[in-house]
């Protein structure tokens, strides 16, 4: 066997340890062996050198979760070129500038498992291809420059994922084969995953957190990953009963499948096999916590990263239950401190390790902002570390409301709304006004429930001071979320633009 160089040798090593193994399994391509999924790589590595994809040069796959879309991922690092997975129901105009800061070679489509990706080569004027075993679409883009290559996994660029937005210049955020390999084979180490686990990843492969704590989580370990392209709460449940034993979710996914399941009698889900659940992507309150943990009968671990980080970074350990909303210690190898704290010993979290990206593509000035020259990341996220060596986080830097002269977090005032038996999930943020600022909440209720902001206002009296209580309230059951189901912030001003504009000038 290689040394483990490339993410395609991860793959090599299982295939080789147990072929019939399974590997991937989704709802139209079934299931693929260890040894199959190689050989499908291998195929589509082959396929894709022969239309000219060279070495450096980056392959935008517009896709939503299936079988194709991991053999791709294998296939760009045999061919040592950088894959860009896009979700496909991100829009034209995203994908557009995507591809325009990017410079693909080539651009491929899963369109047999997205109609949104179907679109989207329509538009691109995309032509039938076989990779790998699969039908899909292919576009060609002449002229496009390579990226040097390098022999070291710490330097050679494995996957360019965008960050969620759609305002701006679009952040390619650079994670190399070192920051994958390290976040698949800590993530597997961390959870226990074994050979005989089977992971539900309803988390998109085009988000960082699908990516290396699902997917090659699973690889390193040889597990089984069950990729599904769109959650829905009964399909979720009906799996969830008979043969998944990992769920990782974001905390909107669990409000959303605890939601339906309420709707149908059910108060705790029985399952057979079960046994770790978590949540990344958002903070988490203690009661909403203790809630999922009573609705699954499991320990909810918890956990902390961002796409520049590789997805996790510090995580709570299974088998050791917390009675707070600490994201755990740092995992092995990973250093963090708290820059500038204040008085209660909060300020900018940094992070440094084998997680941390190579930089933003195209981009060396955002990436000296954030990057120091001693490896130190500035994650934009605030938060302290008690004397345990857990990291609390407790809201990002740039989303501070100050109200009156006091300072608000909206990840505070969200826990608490979530705490609310007919919220389903909220988003709160900060609308300026005759120099102030009005605190906002956007509320999903619950199917049937008729909420009032008087009625929230209510519930959060004995656990927020009057100060951090929202001032507007906007309620809906369509905020805008990104694929993973993590609300949108920045659309929320979009989508709601009259709601707003008539909080700002009212």
């Amino acid at each position: 066997m290689p040394s483990i160089e490339r993410i395609h040798h991860l793959l090599e090593k299982q295939a080789a340890h147990a072929p019939g193994a399974i590997a991937l399994a989704d709802t139209g391509g079934g299931a693929i062996s260890y040894a199959d999924l190689l050989h499908r790589s291998r195929q589509a590595a082959d396929t894709l050198r022969g239309v000219g994809l060279a070495p450096g040069q980056r392959l935008l796959i517009v896709a939503e979760n299936c079988n194709a879309l991991a053999v791709l991922l294998m296939a760009a690092s045999r061919c040592d070129a950088w894959a860009i997975p896009v979700n496909a129901r991100l829009s034209a105009t995203e994908i557009s500038r995507i591809r325009g800061h990017a410079s693909p070679a080539i651009t491929v489509f899963t369109h047999q498992v997205s109609p949104a990706a179907d679109a989207h080569a329509d538009a691109a004027g995309a032509e039938p291809v076989t990779l790998g075993g699969f039908n899909l679409r292919m576009a060609r883009h002449e002229g496009m420059l390579a990226e040097p290559v390098y022999g070291e996994a710490r330097q050679q660029v494995a996957v360019l994922l965008y960050t969620t937005g759609t305002t701006g210049d679009p952040k390619g955020v650079m994670l190399t084969h070192a920051n994958l390999i390290y976040g698949g084979t800590e993530s597997a180490r961390h959870r226990g995953i074994t050979a005989g686990d089977h992971l539900y990843a309803v988390l998109p492969l085009t988000h960082v957190f699908g990516l290396a704590s699902a997917l090659m989580a699973v690889i390193a370990a040889g597990a089984t990953t069950e990729l599904v392209a769109r959650f829905d709460p009964q399909q979720t449940l009906d799996a969830l009963k008979t043969r998944v034993s990992i769920f990782p979710a974001v905390p909107q996914l669990h409000a959303l499948l605890m939601a339906h399941a309420r709707e149908h009698g059910i108060d705790r889900l029985q399952t057979a096999r079960l046994r770790y659940i978590s949540s990344g992507g958002a903070p988490l309150d203690l009661a909403w916590k203790q809630k999922v943990e009573s609705f699954f009968g499991l320990q909810m671990c918890n956990g902390y990263g961002l796409t520049e980080t590789t997805a996790g970074v510090a995580a709570t350990r299974p088998g050791s239950p917390r009675e707070d909303t600490s994201v755990g210690p740092p995992l092995d190898g990973i250093g963090f401190r708290v820059d500038e704290p204040n008085g209660d010993g909060i300020g900018e979290l940094a992070v440094r390790g084998p997680a941390v990206m190579k930089g933003y593509y195209r981009n060396p000035e955002e990436t000296a902002k954030v990057l120091s020259p001693g490896g130190w990341f500035a994650t934009g996220d605030l938060g302290f570390i008690d004397t345990a060596g857990n990291v609390h986080v407790t809201g990002r830097k740039k989303e501070l409301i100050i109200r009156s002269g006091f300072n608000v977090s909206p990840l505070e005032v969200e826990a608490a709304l979530n705490q609310h038996t007919d919220v389903v999930h909220a988003a709160v943020m900060g609308v300026p006004r005759d120099g102030n600022e009005e605190i906002v909440a956007f509320v999903h209720p619950a199917t049937g429930a008729t909420l009032t902001g008087e009625q929230l206002k209510a519930h959060l009296k004995d656990r927020l001071a009057a100060y951090k209580h929202p001032t507007r309230w906007v309620f809906s059951q369509h905020l805008p979320a990104a694929p993973s189901g993590k609300i949108l912030k920045a659309r929320l001003a979009t989508v709601f633009a009259k709601e707003i504009d008539a909080i700002r000038t009212g």
